[in-house]
């Protein structure tokens, strides 16, 4: 055996499968029982995914969730595109650039949930202050517009920066050749980026 390279990957499997594909197995066989603290776990099959797929609160949440992961792609993946496309090419201000685009990837969830939380804060927070002024009354708990708004806002604030990062990666790829083959076959600047 002269090539031995792939015995470098062991360990990562050994990872995956400690940290995604045990946990999956474990998951996909609890949904398969019936369980609830202080019973004896029994088999039920399918029983509980028809139960769950007649429950009308849970198609609910479902669709509502559909919709709100539709809208957060529909304004981040332009919006990342339109970031990449305004960042600089060369120079100091692309190091810095990359580094202020990837704060917000390194904040975790719950504290983006706690950031979000003291902005909308009703006593102390920016955004009904700010909202105030322009005569809107901002109720995060009770308005059935402010909290998915909220979210939506929130979600975009923290993983448009990704979409940015990727879109900048992917046309720094792209060699200069083709832009100026593109140049010399007259192509516009829409039909350059096209």
């Amino acid at each position: 055996m002269k090539n031995r390279a792939w015995l470098f990957l062991v360990p990562t499997i050994v990872l995956v499968a400690m940290n995604a594909i045990i946990p999956m197995i474990t998951v996909i066989n609890y949904s398969l029982h019936y369980l609830f603290s202080g019973s004896t776990p029994e088999f039920v099959g399918f029983e509980n995914y028809f139960e769950v797929l007649r429950d009308r609160f849970f198609l609910s949440s479902l669709w509502k969730q559909l919709v709100l992961s539709a809208a957060t792609l529909v304004v981040q993946v332009p919006l990342g595109v339109l970031i990449a496309l305004c960042l600089p090419k060369r120079g100091i201000g692309v190091a810095v650039s990359l580094v202020l685009l990837g704060f917000p990837l390194l904040i975790p969830f719950n504290v983006v949930g706690i950031i979000w939380r003291l902005f909308t804060q009703d006593n102390i927070g920016i955004v009904p202050e700010f909202l105030a002024l322009f005569g809107y009354k901002y109720n995060l708990a009770m308005s059935v517009v402010d909290a998915p708004l909220t979210i939506f806002i929130c979600d975009v604030w923290h993983w448009t920066p990704l979409v940015a990062l990727l879109a900048f990666a992917g046309m720094q790829a792209i060699p200069d050749a083709f832009y100026q083959a593109a140049r010399i076959d007259g192509a516009k600047s829409w039909k350059t980026f096209w």
